[in-house]
């Protein structure tokens, strides 16, 4: 059973995640570890409480993991607990996938300067929050999701593409044909 980090912190947008988190468990058959900067519960932008599994210190070597996951939420400069985490498992070769605003660790862990990307978090909002910019523009993809080598990101609105484009990643489905039946289950529901 392979395993993955999913990072939450105050405010996230669970939403954006937790269809893929329940394909990856259901489908995928993997261990999910949830990390924070501490072990204090976690509320999300929906309301709902999580409990990080162990803090982000805790986990010694984050190249056991095959996936890290992190899902949107308020941008914010003095957050950036993740940024070594995340840059340790870009370098190993293991995926990393943010969305929404999430790619904003990514870029001040240095790693949007090498890959292509997108996010939901324009200049303009930016500008009017009144902080550094961490999203090197150039970049920058106008689309739904952007799979580049080891990095998956997407625009918030699109948590679907982004949960299949993580599943066909780490090849969750064993063929084409489960993994229409699996989507077409969620758009039953």
């Amino acid at each position: 059973m392979g395993k993955i980090l999913c990072y939450i912190y105050e405010n996230m947008a669970d939403f954006e995640i937790t269809l893929l988190l329940h394909r990856l468990r259901r489908t995928g058959q993997r261990d999910i570890t949830f990390i924070s900067e501490d072990t204090s519960p976690v509320r999300s932008e929906s309301g709902l409480t999580y409990l990080p599994d162990a803090k982000i210190t805790d986990i010694q070597d984050p190249t056991c993991y095959e996936a890290l996951i992190i899902p949107g939420g308020p941008i914010n400069p003095e957050q950036n607990s993740i940024c070594e985490t995340a840059a340790q498992m870009i370098t190993a070769g293991r995926l990393v996938a943010a969305i929404c605003f999430a790619p904003q660790f990514l870029g001040r862990a240095g790693i949007l300067d090498h890959y292509q990307y997108t996010t939901s978090c324009s200049p303009e909002k930016i500008k009017q929050l009144g902080v550094y910019d961490p999203f090197p523009r150039q970049n920058f993809v106008a689309t739904r999701c952007v799979t580049d080598r080891n990095l998956i990101t997407a625009q918030g609105y699109a948590f679907v593409d982004f949960a299949i484009s993580v599943c066909d990643y780490l090849h969750v489905f064993e063929n084409d044909t489960q993994r229409y039946e699996q989507l077409e289950r969620v758009k039953e529901r």
